[in-house]
């Protein structure tokens, strides 16, 4: 397969809240894009209503599996006038996609397990991932460690709950931070992802492949973690999720 990045224009099809403050947009894919689950693709607005000192550019991880039928993207909604300008215009909206890039995609040695650590909106190159893996029905384990303050600001939870349920490879340990401040009930772990709950889920950190995305604080605290419990550098793989 080629993944050679090429100029589209596409077209909003569909935008949905996913979480508190975090939306996905889905747009038309094109015939003859192809992408690996965990790239990203670049979208431009075409001839935006405002602009601000960012730009009009933004790079986002594709949240849609592959074998979908359309192109999803999901990001946390802050007061920026490309945001503004995505909320706003809906299925009017135009824009122009550069992709794929990128090489945050699974390793290709089943033998191995990937272990995902995710922050918040880092969840879309893993829902990706996740989604072809189970569609594949390949037999590669696959776990996840979900950090968020609360399940209201989690993206894709009961998705990914639903995935859990019907993949026995795939082992979803979702986690919340701040349950003080939520209106729901978790049974769940709480507290952020440390060696002792890594060990409790995996058979053993020496083995499996660490993919870490999130933002950049959490990404640098998870590599420390890593490493100091002995986990090879070479068995790391991270994205920062900057400014999103």
């Amino acid at each position: 397969m080629t993944t050679a990045t090429t100029i589209y224009t596409t077209q909003v099809t569909k935008a949905e809240a996913i979480a508190e403050g975090t939306m996905a947009f889905h747009f038309a894919k094109p015939a003859d894009f192809e992408f690996r689950a965990g790239q990203y693709l670049d979208l431009t607005l075409i001839d935006p209503p405002e602009s601000d000192a960012e730009g009009n550019i933004r790079g986002f991880s594709i949240a849609s599996p592959p074998f979908a039928d359309d192109l999803m993207i999901a990001t946390r909604m802050r007061d920026t006038a490309f945001k503004r300008v995505l909320a706003k215009e809906g299925t009017h909206l135009k824009m122009k996609m550069e992709g794929p890039g990128g090489s945050f995609v699974l390793h290709k040695n089943l033998q191995k397990p990937a272990v995902f650590l995710a922050g918040g909106i880092g969840i879309t190159p893993f829902f990706s991932i996740i989604q072809q893996a189970t569609h594949e029905k390949s037999p590669q384990q696959l776990y996840l460690f979900f950090s968020n303050r609360r399940p209201e600001d989690a993206p894709f939870l009961e998705a990914l709950q639903k995935i859990a349920e019907q993949n026995p490879n795939f082992h979803l340990i979702a986690t919340m931070t701040k349950m003080e401040r939520s209106h729901r009930t978790w049974d769940g772990e709480k507290g952020v992802v440390n060696e002792e709950m890594l060990r409790r889920y995996i058979p053993s950190l020496q083995g499996p492949i660490f993919y870490v995305a999130g933002p950049p604080a959490m990404v640098a605290a998870m590599r420390r973690m890593l490493t100091a419990a002995g986990v090879d550098e070479d068995d790391i793989r991270t994205e920062e999720f900057s400014g999103y």
